[in-house]
């Protein structure tokens, strides 16, 4: 009787119950990886990620933002561009063979919206030329209303800063933006607006006229070291 007793509880032992087995199911299956989806360049496709930029050289910029890379990031710039929170706004720092950076409504690189900062995303995506990154400070999750623009590769930001999209329309507007730290003659964003909106482009009569006051007032010393993030060229 004892030997019948000890086999079965060694029986019971080696049978899982069904939610031991469901967890040990779920242990031994690999986490699924992000899938990060390719950059569509037709401009006609998916409008309502695509954002339009109406700049002061006179050029409309297309932007495709890439929700599988970074959802949270281009949920706020959509949110942003949709509140008219980038009309007017300067690109404040462009440096030469890096990068063009705006977003910041007080021109001096230190301002951004009232929302919150945001947690970082990531991504593997590489930082090649029209790379549409998010600007931050030291903190990995301060990334808040600043992007950039990238002129030219640079790797070394890559899994730095959120990269969430790329130029598919008019990288020569990007390239003619007017560099400084601050410009001399900033270059602004007349408009901000997703494709699918349909927002018709700012009138050249609208970009002669005098645009909000941005940027440091006279008097007042900057430095790059004034400036947010990116930290490093």
């Amino acid at each position: 009787m004892l030997k019948v007793t000890t086999a079965l509880c060694a029986l019971g032992a080696l049978t899982l119950s069904p939610v031991a087995a469901q967890a040990q199911d779920a242990a031994e299956t690999p986490a699924a990886q992000p899938v990060y989806e390719q950059i569509d360049y037709n401009i006609e496709n998916d409008r309502e990620n695509i954002l339009l930029l109406d700049l002061s050289n006179g050029e409309r910029v297309a932007i495709r933002l890439m929700p599988s890379w970074a959802p949270n990031h281009v949920e706020r710039v959509k949110t942003l561009a949709r509140e008219g929170f980038y009309n007017g706004v300067i690109f404040h720092r462009v440096i030469d063979g890096f990068m063009a950076q705006t977003g910041d409504p007080t021109g001096t690189g230190q301002g951004g919206s009232q929302l919150p900062d945001l947690e970082e995303e990531f991504n593997p995506m590489p930082h090649i030329r029209g790379t549409v990154a998010m600007a931050r400070a030291a903190s990995e999750d301060s990334a808040n209303s600043q992007f950039f623009i990238v002129f030219y590769p640079r790797f070394a930001l890559d899994k730095r800063y959120t990269n969430f999209g790329r130029v598919i329309s008019n990288m020569a507007a990007v390239d003619a933006i007017q560099r400084g730290e601050p410009p001399q003659n900033p270059t602004r964003i007349m408009q901000a607006s997703i494709a699918s909106d349909n927002r018709p482009p700012v009138s050249m009569q609208a970009m002669r006229a005098p645009g909000p006051q941005t940027g440091p007032q006279a008097g007042e010393d900057m430095t790059a070291a004034d400036l947010n993030a990116p930290l490093e060229e």
